[in-house]
């Protein structure tokens, strides 16, 4: 593979590390600015919303920049971002820091699997996003919970000034190792038309609002896995990095697992993993009062959330068919990052005006049931597409005339055997 690729994965990785880091830091944050800790939940919903708003945006702003420059322009606001971030005085400062790195993330994913895929041959474009996205995947399992660690022994400030680091070094070998390119030119799939085309699609539609509904109940829980572990499971706080590595474990087996099944059975697999998702977050209703238990539901709430992601991103695609597939796969992204959002307040609506932080997880099961049923909806108006399709269609032959106005007389056509 092109020593380039993993300059990409080196910009995906500092970006994953800045998205989901603060899940283990809302106690310290929330502590030192004063602020409750669903208000500290919020910074992940508004890191989510930058994302979903900054997706359309800056790809309508930005279509026919260099993708290499685009590339980098996007890290100089990731690494100023977190900056800003690890300087916010206040709440607020925070939370419009946590935004305008957001808009990095919208375009990073979208414009590096182009570029990925540029790099390769045209059997290898598949290997080449998937070893872009590894960044993403090893922030979860190392970066995450380093960066927990960091914040919890020298302050969280120093967790956002580590990313910065990142985003240094991720521009320095992005401008090195990428190869220059001619700027994106623009078609039919990016234009207002196509983009109206796939969201005048039911079934895509329906898809994107599966995709909402899973990741609320995923981020329902999972942004406040912190203090439910510190203050309903009883783990010290140096005790939930190690924890959070069990969770990275769980996401790489689920991942891995529901790719696999989504090839051979994809409708199966993604009825199948929204059912799993539910079942895993009431169980850990149970298990979140057990030090061990806790430990093993959350490997599995990892395992099940991210077994969600590539069915779902499949299904939306497989709706899309055509030229719009690049457009919904942009959507979905957004998508999940609008439940991330939806989650995150949802959670703390839970803690501040519902039952509490032990019931965060009860409420977080029955959202995957909403999203199941909005998928069963999908596959009904799918076979109801099919079977109007398959119908067939009665022959329309006008009928021929009788007579005329001008004396033509009727016509006989004789359609029995020829005679001998």
């Amino acid at each position: 593979m092109p020593i380039a690729l993993y300059a990409l994965a080196a910009g995906a990785f500092g970006i994953g590390v800045t998205e989901f880091v603060i899940m283990g830091l809302l106690l310290d944050v929330s502590a030192d600015l004063g602020v409750s800790i669903s208000a500290a939940g919020l910074l992940i919903s508004g890191y989510a919303l930058g994302v979903v708003v900054g997706a359309p945006l800056l790809g309508a702003l930005t279509g026919r920049l260099p993708r290499k420059t685009l590339l980098l322009a996007l890290m100089v606001v990731f690494t100023l971002g977190n900056l800003a971030c690890a300087l916010a005085p206040d709440y607020w400062t925070l939370m419009a820091a946590r935004v305008l790195t957001a808009f990095a993330h919208a375009s990073f994913f979208g414009v590096g699997s182009v570029v990925a895929t540029g790099l390769v041959a045209p059997n290898r474009k598949a290997s080449a996003i998937a070893l872009m996205f590894t960044g993403l995947t090893v922030a979860n399992i190392l970066g995450v919970p380093f960066g927990t660690w960091l914040g919890q022994a020298y302050g969280w400030r120093s967790t956002f000034l580590a990313v910065t680091l990142v985003g240094i070094l991720a521009f320095i070998v992005i401008a090195l190792l990428v190869p220059r390119d001619e700027p994106a030119a623009s078609t039919a799939e990016d234009s207002a038309e196509g983009t109206l085309a796939v969201l005048g699609r039911r079934t895509v539609l329906l898809g994107l609002l599966t995709t909402v509904l899973s990741w609320v109940g995923v981020f329902a829980a999972f942004t406040y896995l912190a203090p439910i572990l510190t203050r309903v499971s009883g783990f010290s706080e140096a005790a939930v990095s190690p924890i959070l590595l069990v969770f990275g474990a769980g996401l790489i087996a689920g991942n891995l697992l529901g790719g696999r099944l989504a090839d051979r059975h994809l409708v199966p697999t993604v009825v199948g993993t929204l059912i799993a998702l539910s079942v895993v977050l009431f169980a850990m209703t149970a298990a979140i009062h057990q030090p061990v238990a806790a430990v093993i539901a959350i490997g599995l709430l990892g395992a099940a959330a991210f077994a969600t992601v590539a069915p779902l991103q499949m299904w939306v695609l497989e709706k899309a068919s055509g030229a719009g597939q690049g457009l919904a796969s942009s959507f979905n992204i957004a998508a999940f990052n609008l439940g991330n959002a939806i989650g995150a307040w949802l959670g703390g609506f839970v803690i501040d005006h519902g039952p509490g932080l032990g019931a965060v997880t009860l409420v977080a099961g029955l959202v995957p049931l909403a999203a199941l049923a909005v998928a069963l909806l999908a596959l009904r108006l799918d076979r109801a597409e099919a079977v109007g399709r398959a119908r067939p269609c009665p022959l329309l032959i006008p009928p021929l005339p009788s007579s005329t106005s001008q004396g033509v007389k009727s016509w006989n056509i004789d359609v029995s055997a020829p005679r001998a």
